[in-house]
């Protein structure tokens, strides 16, 4: 999960919108790339077999960025929406929290690899940022 934020952190986020536009968690446009590339890089961390496609998730971070200047948002505004603690804790919590809905087990590396290999086969937001090796 920390790839994700610190692709992002790269492109140039605070938690506190500025008048009259929500947190950037409440997009969700970039709530769920994020979501989907920390979810991918937890994957890659846990699994021997699969990598992240780091490249990619850059590239989408940078589009990421530019979607949310799009929407009003400052780089200051995204990079501490993507540098606070609180928000990384939030987002590993949900995380952590998918993949056990999906069978996935710290305790048991090869469920990761089982969730990464079809996230990829299902060409998923998660797979698109994974790579079997």
């Amino acid at each position: 999960m920390r790839v994700a934020f610190l692709a992002l952190s790269l492109c140039a986020a605070p938690v506190v919108a500025a008048e009259g536009k929500p947190s950037l968690r409440e997009v969700p446009e970039v709530e769920n790339i994020i979501f989907a590339a920390a979810v991918a890089n937890e994957i890659s961390e846990n699994c021997d077999g699969i990598a992240a496609r780091r490249l990619k998730a850059i590239g989408m971070a940078w589009r990421l960025r530019s979607r949310a200047n799009a929407l009003g948002y400052s780089d200051a505004e995204i990079k501490a929406y993507v540098e606070s603690d609180a928000e990384k804790a939030r987002m590993r919590a949900k995380g952590e929290r998918y993949l056990a809905q999906n069978g996935v087990s710290y305790a048991d590396p090869q469920t990761f690899c089982t969730f990464g290999r079809a996230e990829i086969e299902k060409s998923s937001a998660i797979g698109a940022l994974l790579k079997a090796r």
